[in-house]
């Protein structure tokens, strides 16, 4: 774990950006495709921590960027080259663009100053879209990942932001996956090695720390 003096280097406002993954109504809502992740997602307290995280990013000038997974009516350009895709293809929800199901789920917030960033393809909320040119050009050099699922996305993005070159941050209370116990065993053997794990609490702590010079 990063010292409190470590953090607030690291989550530098002007160099990090909050990144929110797959905090959709069609996944997290109450309406979801994946009723089991939401239900996750809410009783762990995970959503309401990224829903607090990203509160305090808006309050300390952190940019704030939200990845959503959605699909056209069609299917035109999404996978279908693995087993989950074409299951997703037969859920009763669909993430269809411009539906309810893609819309940023309550209670996390959504400002006129936050980017949304929509993918119609892959696994992950970086590789093949406008993330990482997005990132670069507001000069982030910490990416703080939030959101689900600890089973797919999250993973895919961590990886994806250490292979580019950012810092990654990750508050362990607020990510979720299915069952309940594999998210602290994906975190404590995996996601380790490669990002700094930490809570929305220290998070919270250091951007709102006075910073020197």
């Amino acid at each position: 774990m990063a010292t409190r003096e470590d953090l607030a280097e690291l989550l530098a406002p002007a160099s990090t950006v909050l990144l929110t993954v797959e905090c959709q109504q069609g996944v997290v809502g109450t309406e979801s495709a994946l009723p089991e992740l939401a239900k996750e997602a809410r009783s762990s307290g995970a959503l309401a921590n990224v829903a607090r995280l990203v509160s305090a990013a808006h309050e300390s000038g952190v940019q704030v960027l939200h990845a959503v997974a959605e699909r056209r009516p069609d299917g035109r350009g999404a996978n279908r080259n693995g087993r989950l895709f074409r299951a997703a293809e037969r859920l009763p929800v669909q993430q269809l663009s411009g539906s309810r199901a893609v819309r940023i789920a309550p209670p996390v917030e959504v400002a006129d100053e936050d980017l949304v960033v929509r993918r119609l393809h892959g696994l992950s909320p970086l590789a093949g879209t406008d993330v990482d040119p997005l990132l670069r050009n507001l000069g982030c050099r910490t990416l703080v990942v939030t959101g689900v699922s600890a089973n797919v996305a999250i993973p895919n993005a961590v990886f994806d932001a250490v292979n580019l070159g950012y810092t990654v941050v990750v508050p362990g209370d607020a990510i979720a996956g299915v069952p309940s116990d594999y998210t602290p065993a994906m975190i404590r053997n995996t996601l380790a090695l490669v990002a700094t794990i930490t809570a929305t609490p220290d998070v919270l702590a250091a951007w709102k720390r006075p910073r020197r010079g």
